[in-house]
């Protein structure tokens, strides 16, 4: 896939347009007004500060809330019920399991489908606990078609990645990629089989521990990677992922014609929005279920509470990391881990700092809700169930916490610049 680094170079020509908007990274923290870096490179309050908060380019290493520890379960997704938006989403995970951009939608009471309509950049769900190693499974069929993009993959706020990702041409295999820290490696990846993955429910497993890295398909380990193969000796650490990160499921659209030709490219040439894989209008991948599984901290590692995850220092590596019993709410999407009570609201958009990552102007928000039927997730099953059925998302209008479309974070560091350059352009 296309790395890190070229996608930065992409995404920073067109974000130029948008130079009100503080932006970080190496050498460039956030200011005070606006402190936590979102994963996309921009300063922000609210959304920006919980989940994909960057804390070694925020303002200070307390901007992002510390992250809830992780929570062994099993997700049947077969209803919105634990799943709340982006723009309302404070970090209560003890109300929320997942924070949706985009629109999931219910599926015969048994599926979630992540949907991509027409001038959409799709839909993500990221899971509000982070995992710190552990055993992480999703059944799912994937979408099909050129540039469509079905991802499950493992996001740490500091660019650690483990990915399963499927390219919608190629319905035989599951592409295979891990990252450390957001750094390109070209020879991360590989490519696994796995038959018929739009019409074959398929169980994908992340085995991840301190030592390795294990990629299974329906209880067959297909690949795996150890973390002494990894050495770094320029950056003298490994190259492993090995911090606290989200479960994240997304579809995405890499074909879009403002994306990188390697990009569109490597997703099978441009999307066709009039494809025969579309139903009720728009792409589709279903996910039944999702399983995680926890493990222990590596050893050595410092404990002192049960609640969350924090980084106590700008290096960004496991034994940075600490568990600790604080727990943060913000009170607002003004407020920030900083500053977590603040609850002030400024009359001029223009001059608010960013609270929702990739939408200028966030803090408006009107009762437009959209609509439209929705109805079978294939051509020979029933009605989608649940919710606002609608699949309607904007791209530059303001809509309604529940249905307004945020940017998407997507299959990697890549894959969620480019959906975010997508935006900006349409």
């Amino acid at each position: 896939m296309v790395g890190t680094l070229r996608a930065l170079a992409f995404a920073s020509a067109i974000l130029g347009a948008f130079a009100d908007i503080p932006k970080c990274g190496p050498g460039s923290p956030c200011p005070a007004e606006a402190p936590c870096c979102s994963a996309y490179g921009q300063c922000g309050v609210g959304a920006y500060c919980l989940g994909g908060c960057d804390p070694l380019f925020s303002h200070s290493l307390n901007s992002c809330v510390p992250n809830p520890t992780c929570v062994s379960k099993t997700y049947a997704m077969n209803s919105l019920d634990g799943i709340q938006d982006i723009g309302k989403y404070l970090g209560d995970s003890s109300k929320a399991d997942w924070v949706a951009s985009g629109k999931p939608v219910v599926y015969n009471n048994q599926a979630l489908l992540l949907t991509m309509a027409p001038d959409t950049v799709g839909t993500l769900l990221a899971s509000t606990h982070y995992v710190w190693y552990g055993k992480i499974s999703a059944t799912l069929t994937t979408s099909q078609g050129k540039g469509v993009v079905t991802a499950f993959i493992m996001m740490s706020d500091v660019k650690d990645e483990i990915d399963f990702e499927w390219v919608g041409v190629d319905t035989e295999h599951v592409q295979t990629n891990y990252y450390s820290q957001g750094v390109t490696n070209y020879n991360n990846g590989g490519n696994i089989s796995a038959s018929a993955t739009q019409s074959t429910t398929h169980t994908y497993t992340i085995d991840w521990t301190p030592d390795q890295i294990s990629w299974i398909v329906d209880g067959k380990t297909l690949r795996t990677k150890k973390r002494s193969e990894t050495w770094n000796s320029t950056a003298n650490r490994y190259d492993f992922p090995q911090t606290p990160s989200r479960v994240m499921l997304s579809l995405w659209p890499a074909g879009l014609p403002s994306n990188a030709k390697g990009t569109v490219d490597w997703a099978g040439g441009l999307i066709d929005w009039n494809s025969q894989y579309m139903q009720n209008g728009y792409y589709y991948a279903m996910f039944k279920e999702v399983k995680v599984e926890c493990y222990q901290p590596p050893a050595g590692a410092s404990i002192s509470g049960k609640k969350s995850y924090i980084y106590t220092d700008a290096a960004g590596t496991n034994d940075t990391v600490s568990t600790v019993d604080k727990q943060v709410i913000l009170k607002s999407l003004t407020a920030t881990g900083e500053n977590p009570g603040n609850d002030t609201t400024k009359a001029d958009s223009k001059t608010a700092p960013e609270s929702i990552p990739g939408v200028s102007g966030a803090g408006g928000r009107s009762d437009d809700n959209g609509g439209g039927s929705s109805g079978s997730g294939n051509s020979t099953s029933g009605s989608t169930t649940g919710g606002s059925q609608g699949f309607t998302q904007g791209t530059g209008t303001t809509k309604s916490g529940g249905d307004r479309l945020q940017r998407l974070e997507s299959g990697s560091v890549f894959a969620g610049l480019v959906a975010l350059t997508a935006v900006l352009l349409l």
